[in-house]
Order: structure tokens, then C-alpha cells, then sequence
């Protein structure tokens, strides 16, 4: 389960490797890396849900609570809504460049 201090704790990573270590990389390198933290991203959204399935497991069991379930379940729906309007950024930033005129 990711944690919003996690969340913030990578991006202020991220933050911290673009003042030093990005100064001396190439274009291909940087997109090496965004690339990563896409990825990362992307697995963790995974695992939430995977996390959201194991709670409700547990809960069908009478291990865990139905406030666990709900919070997993929300954790889960917001990330993959974040992912998904991330998407959507994406995908108008790349329009907006194919109507550039050069």
C-alpha cells in the first residue's frame, strides 16, 4: 500500500536527482530515467490493486475489517485515477506538438 508520504518522499527524490545528477546527462539518459519513474508509477498503481484484492480476500475470511477494505479501495481508485489523467496530459501534450508548425 502506498502511503502519501511516499508518494512525496519520490517525488523530492526525483527533485533532488534533477539538481545534481541530471546537469551532466544526455537527452537520451533523461528519458532512460523518466521512463523508470514512469514504470515505478505504473507497478505501484499495480500493486495497490493486487493490495485491494488480498484485503477483500482477508475481509471474505473475516480477517480484516470492512473500513480496511473501503480505505484499500479508495487508495486504489484515486491512484488509478491519477494514472489516468496523467495519461490524458500525455496524450494532449503529444497533440498539442503534432499541430506545431516548424
Amino acid at each position: 500500500m502506498i502511503q502519501p508520504t511516499t508518494a512525496l518522499n519520490s517525488v523530492k527524490t526525483i527533485q533532488s536527482l534533477q539538481k545534481t545528477e541530471m546537469k551532466d546527462k544526455t537527452p537520451a539518459e533523461m528519458t532512460q530515467t523518466f521512463g523508470d519513474f514512469l514504470q515505478n508509477a505504473i507497478n505501484n498503481v499495480s500493486n495497490q490493486e493486487k493490495n485491494v484484492h488480498a484485503v477483500t480476500d482477508k475481509y471474505m475470511v473475516g480477517q480484516a475489517d470492512i473500513s480496511q477494505v473501503m480505505i484499500a479501495s479508495s487508495q486504489a481508485e484515486l491512484s488509478l485515477s491519477l494514472t489516468s489523467q496523467v495519461r490524458n496530459k500525455v496524450v494532449e501534450a503529444y497533440q498539442e506538438i503534432m499541430r506545431m508548425q516548424l
